[in-house]
């Protein structure tokens, strides 16, 4: 059997509305986008969405559009997509990184105002895994200190924490459509906010600088080419249409996993805090008992067919950030420990209970064969 990590959900439908924009001869910045954009702010309840190319697009017009430059410091989770912190180079400025609550794999709050200075700017938050943080909390800390939040959702599209969606909080934030998210324009992002002024630059940002409503060939500040294609927003639009029923999938399929790994010894099953009032998943991640080889168990799902991956490694331990910034293994000892423990096991929308079987069979055989004879085992 051969088991994908994950899988998009097209059909017909999708594939339909491409076709109309190529029959329409509009490819880029045209009707769709702007309907995307809509529909998009609608869903996450904001005043503003801005489609781009990729959710690093998006991030790295965020921090662009609030002014984050060289010199300033942004607190943020070394626990992530290495996009999160890269966006904040890009400007010249510092990620600070703060270590992760070892249950919702998000950053540590009770350790954010450790690691304010005077230099910095900004907090960014990332919802690891399709888990939202508590933004109630982070925009207090923030609005002591006098800083802005970046919410990076690009896994969290349609969570809530506390009956609030994720994304509708902060100063701005950003989804991504890559083909394994829960929804996807094959490649792109959307940048949300409530600030007119950020939604404005953003916009002219993504398009070499130019003014929003001026003239083709004048450009009022230095900008890129972060522009999405129509075709992506027509498949977007459909995408967001179904997203509900997307969300609804992927809860059933994580919890036949759930259901599954109770009698597996040495697996800790994703941990939802209580206060999570809608989880939409973006992948499944098990942890192993720290007596198991995670690399010999990945190998062996790997030869049986299954793909599988490590997520994540820790930021700080990628060799150009230890080579920027000394970073060492024990700098953030939760991130580290976490970070090797963690296999993202195949998981979409329409993955069936013969393949969750198969896995389920595949984790078991591999920790019978690398574990320890003596396993510490998960509590709590």
């Amino acid at each position: 059997m051969k088991i994908s990590l994950s899988k998009p959900d097209i059909t017909e439908k999708e594939i339909d509305v491409v076709a109309e924009v190529l029959r329409s001869g509009i490819l880029s910045i045209g009707p769709k986008i702007v309907e995307f954009e809509e529909k998009f702010a609608g869903y996450i309840g904001v005043k503003h969405a801005v489609a781009v190319n990729s959710g690093t697009s998006g991030l790295h017009l965020l921090v662009k559009a609030l002014d984050i430059k060289e010199q300033d410091e942004v607190i943020t989770t070394p626990f992530s997509f290495i996009a999160s912190s890269n966006c904040i180079l890009f400007e010249r400025a510092k990620p600070v990184f703060v270590d992760i609550d070892p249950h919702s794999l998000n950053l540590d709050i009770d350790l954010i105002e450790s690691r304010i200075t005077e230099k910095t700017k900004a907090i960014l938050a990332v919802d690891a895994f399709g888990h939202p943080v508590d933004i109630k909390k982070i925009r207090q800390i923030a609005e002591k200190y006098g800083l802005k939040v970046i919410e990076d959702a690009c896994e969290a599209v349609g969570s809530e924490y506390d009956g609030i969606k994720a994304g509708s909080m902060a100063d701005g934030a950003v989804f991504a459509f890559y083909p394994n998210k829960q929804m996807t324009t094959a490649e792109g992002g959307m940048i949300v906010t409530n600030d007119d002024e950020v939604a404005e630059l953003c916009r002219s940002l993504r398009s070499q600088g130019r003014a929003v409503t001026g003239l083709w060939l004048e450009h009022e500040r230095l900008g890129y080419n972060y522009r999405m294609s129509e075709l992506h927003a027509a498949l977007g639009i459909v995408q967001l249409e179904r997203l509900d029923e997307f969300i609804r999938k992927r809860a059933l399929v994580a919890e036949k996993y759930n259901q599954r790994f109770k009698d597996v010894e040495g697996v800790r099953v994703p941990y939802i805090d209580k206060k999570v009032t809608r989880m939409s998943w973006f992948v499944y991640v098990i942890q192993l008992d720290s007596s198991i080889d995670r690399n010999k168990v990945m190998k062996h799902l790997l030869d049986s067919g299954i793909g599988c991956r490590p997520y994540f490694t820790p930021i700080h331990l990628q060799p150009f950030y230890r080579e920027m910034f000394g970073y060492k293994p024990g700098d953030f000892p939760v991130t580290e420990r976490i970070a090797s423990s963690t296999i993202s096991l195949p998981f979409h929308n329409n993955l069936s209970d013969e393949e969750i079987d198969y896995v389920v069979e595949k984790v078991r055989e591999g920790i019978e064969k690398f574990g320890g004879e003596e396993r510490m085992i998960f509590s709590g």
